[in-house]
């Protein structure tokens, strides 16, 4: 005898999870309806398959999240640093954060994301080891700037606001590790 698939968890198909993937495809449709009225758009299809990556990723991220944990500490913690992820990687791959998108001193931003990351990883996405990774990615944040101001390049409010949202998102996680 076949035995029956589980059922569904009600929490999958909430309003809030369509209204997630509603506003991914949205923002991925944005640029495309754009192209239509003004020739000041003009994304490539390259364009098209970054931004998918990064939106798409960022809420599957999140998506995964909030199916496997109840805690909204760790659902807050997540969405901010991934708000940090992607926002670093959209404005140095967009315009870049010190000159334009070309400039080398651009990939100093890529130590917190990195520090972010692997510890991630290595923590195992546990809300203890994620909150102390989130505040190295802080720490490193802040290097970044002191860095740039030692070249000459005066970022305060750049460095402080993502110093902000790693920090916040540490937080966050140091509530939901109890």
């Amino acid at each position: 005898m076949a035995t029956q698939p589980a059922p569904v968890s009600p929490r999958f198909w909430s309003p809030w999870r369509i209204a997630r993937w509603t506003i991914v495809a949205g923002l991925l449709l944005l640029p495309l309806i754009a192209m239509q009225f003004t020739n000041e758009v003009n994304w490539t299809p390259g364009d098209f398959v970054f931004a998918a990556i990064l939106i798409g990723g960022s809420a599957l991220v999140y998506d995964i999240a909030v199916l496997t944990t109840a805690s909204h500490a760790y659902r807050g913690g997540i969405a901010l640093a991934l708000a940090a992820s992607f926002l670093l990687v959209w404005i140095n791959g967009a315009v870049g954060i010190i000159g334009n998108e070309d400039n080398p001193a651009n990939l100093m931003f890529g130590g917190p994301l990195t520090i972010a990351f692997l510890g991630a990883l290595l923590s195992r996405f546990r809300p203890r080891g994620m909150a102390r990774t989130m505040t190295a990615a802080a720490i490193a944040q802040i290097a970044v700037g002191l860095i740039a101001l030692a070249m000459g390049i005066l970022i305060p409010f750049v460095t402080l606001f993502f110093a902000a949202l790693w920090g916040a998102s540490g937080a966050l996680f140091r509530k939901a590790a109890g």
